[in-house]
């Protein structure tokens, strides 16, 4: 006798079992929801999903197989919308339409695709390095390979560029680690966007929330995206996924109907019959919502067992434990995501904020989770800028926040800190621009940050003044230096290491094209920046991460912390208000290896008196006026030049 499979409520999504495929899907307000399969020539049959679990409508398909193409009918007073599986594991092509949305373009858009789960990892198992120990570089997958003529011309761009023969080969030479990844999960782009015939390049605006994105693919997004990430694990390198779960590609009221708003009323948060804006996209996700909350939890856990991802990083995270108008730390989702046995072994990074009522919440996230500190980002800029008022400040974010972040919760909730990200100036338009220039965006220069504490040092832009260039290159080494030597976990773009412009936008979220591709053209200056930042790197690992552990946890009042001002006497408490030259010695316990900042904001040179009790012979691990390293200092004094940190270390 011959059992026919029986469908079952879980998991959702399309899963093959029983020669044939399981789907399943949450549409509590859709009894007459109705299942499409597609052919090659998109002509469809429809399926009943004839079984109902709490509101989950299921049924099972004999002889479907992975590479199926499939999406759901709903009715609309408008017409029937096909919409996507909220749990869709692939999509055919990349997304896109003509605005607005109508049923009949919503069968025009990717369809959600039937895959087959298995993969061979070769026994490859994850880095499991210690948080302390990563230094975050972020990575636009495309950006990062699309113009370097060392990567073979199919993999420019996408996932496999990312492991191509050059760029492992760049990872060791630049000492990375660990590669932030902007979202690769697949991104339907805004209606504006659509209209203007651009596209929302850095991936912010999800779709759905477990398909990697077919733009960076050359064939097979979910087989290309899954052989990177063995491959960077197999030369020890972490993948930190960025990702959106504050809100989705349907917006607010008058947006698309692509999947959530078909199913159930309640996914997202709602002032009234309209629905709340937080992210500034038009929805919020409200994940005090059972569904909602099951919907982010089973993505996360996917991301972290079916594709070996080692962290996430969270954009507006103050959304996920948003309660309404308030935020909670002890939310529904932060406790989910507290007992889940995968998650509480991945590295889990916020943005500490949303742009909702009580969205600054730096320094209010569950130990465990490590905060991107912006306060290090603007103190640091103005610092170096000469603006005059922050050193307290600045000495404050260098030993590593902790009137946010107490050292006792160290690395646990160890900062994030970083001077650039994806969404502001890079690190050579930082120096280049006093004014963002985003007219491309079409949106009249009115979008992106006005709030930079940027310098041009003379002109805007580029230029040959060599005295120009020379006061920029000492800046961008006074950034880097401060990040790196900081307590924390230093976050950087791997633009930077290149030297890449965006020409002076600050928000190119949607330029696909060379001004957001780096630029691998290797110049005299370009090349001496990019090793520097590799011995920067390299010297922070051998130095600078013994100190964070032992300033960590119970040990870390065994350790020693010296402010100084430039003759090596005592700072007192008012001359935090006076000062602008400092210096700091950090020490393991009382005889351990020390290592030594002289810090000069002013204009002058300043000579520091060094500390000499153990008759220590002091070498330079970086001194900003110049790219030499591993310089012995002579005598017991060091002149600083203006505007400069060096960092020493001890040998008795």
């Amino acid at each position: 006798m011959l059992i026919m499979p029986c469908s079952k409520p879980y998991p959702l999504g399309a899963t093959l079992c029983g020669e044939g495929c399981n789907f399943s899907i949450y549409a509590p307000s859709h009894n007459n929801l109705l299942l499409a399969l597609f052919g090659e020539d998109d002509q469809y049959t429809t399926h009943p999903l004839n079984n109902d679990y709490a509101g989950i409508l299921h049924t099972h398909i004999k002889g479907v197989s992975a590479g199926q193409k499939y999406g759901f009918i709903v009715e609309h007073p408008d017409g029937d919308y096909l919409i996507s599986d909220p749990y869709a594991r692939a999509i055919e092509k990349p997304l896109h339409y003509m605005p607005p949305l109508t049923p009949s373009k919503s069968f025009q858009i990717a369809k959600s695709v039937v895959i087959d789960s298995n993969f061979d990892w070769q026994g490859i198992e994850k880095p499991l390095r210690g948080k302390e120990e990563i230094v975050l570089f972020e990575t636009h997958v495309k950006g990062l390979t699309r113009l370097n003529p060392e990567v073979e011309g199919r993999q420019q761009g996408c996932y496999l560029g990312l492991v191509s023969e050059a760029m492992i080969t760049f990872y060791k030479q630049q000492n990375i680690n660990t590669l932030q990844l902007l979202p690769i999960a697949a991104c339907m782009h805004e209606p504006h966007l659509l209209q203007s015939d651009l596209s929302n390049y850095w991936g912010y605006n999800p779709y759905v929330f477990m398909a990697p994105d077919p733009r960076f693919a050359d064939t097979d997004a979910v087989y290309e995206l899954k052989t990177a990430i063995r491959e960077l694990h197999r030369h020890d390198i972490e993948v930190i996924l960025d990702v959106v779960y504050n809100h989705t590609a349907e917006g607010g009221s008058e947006g698309a109907i692509f999947n959530l708003k078909a199913l159930d009323d309640n996914y997202y948060l709602k002032q009234g019959d309209r629905f709340a804006n937080y992210t500034g996209c038009g929805n919020t996700l409200d994940l005090s919502y059972q569904p909602t909350l099951n919907l982010v939890m089973d993505s996360l856990r996917y991301w972290a067992v079916e594709y070996q991802v080692d962290g996430f990083r969270f954009d507006l995270a103050a959304t996920l434990g948003r309660e309404g108008d308030t935020f909670n730390s002890q939310s529904a989702f932060f406790k989910a995501v507290a007992q889940d046995p995968i998650l509480k072994q991945v590295k889990l990074i916020a943005e500490p904020w949303d742009i909702g009522p009580n969205g600054y919440q730096v320094g209010q996230f569950p130990v465990g989770w490590n905060e991107c500190n912006d306060r290090l980002r603007d103190i640091t800029r103005s610092f170096w800028r000469g603006d005059q008022g922050y050193l307290k400040e600045f000495t404050t974010r260098l030993m590593g926040s902790r009137d946010l972040y107490s050292a006792a919760n160290w690395p646990h909730n160890l900062t994030v800190n970083y001077i650039t990200y994806h969404d502001g100036f890079t690190l050579q338009d930082l120096v280049s621009y006093r004014q963002k220039h985003n007219l491309a965006n079409g949106e009249e220069n009115r979008d992106g940050h006005g709030d930079n504490r940027s310098d041009n040092y003379g002109i805007e832009g580029e230029t040959d003044n060599p005295a120009i260039i020379e006061k920029r290159e000492k800046q961008k080494r006074n950034f880097m230096a401060s990040l790196l030597f900081s307590f924390g976990i230093p976050h950087i773009l791997t633009a930077d290491i290149l030297s890449h412009s965006q020409n002076g936008n600050n928000n190119a979220y949607c330029q696909d094209n060379e001004l957001s591709w780096l630029n691998w053209q290797p110049s005299q200056q370009k090349d001496r920046f990019k090793q520097w930042m590799s011995h920067m790197v390299e010297a922070r690992q051998h130095f600078m991460l013994p100190l964070i552990k032992a300033f960590s946890g119970k040990q870390r009042h065994n350790n020693k912390i010296e402010w100084r001002r430039v003759d090596g006497t005592a700072i007192e408490h008012d001359d935090w208000n006076t000062l602008s030259a400092v210096s700091l010695r950090l020490g393991l316990g009382e005889e351990g290896n020390e290592m030594f900042y002289c810090i000069n904001q002013t204009n002058a040179p300043a000579r520091f008196t060094l500390p000499d009790d153990r008759m220590q012979c002091w070498i330079t691990i970086c001194d900003t006026h110049s790219y030499d390293i591993g310089k012995i200092v002579e005598g017991r004094q060091f002149l600083a030049t203006p505007r400069s940190i060096v960092i020493m270390h001890a040998v008795q």
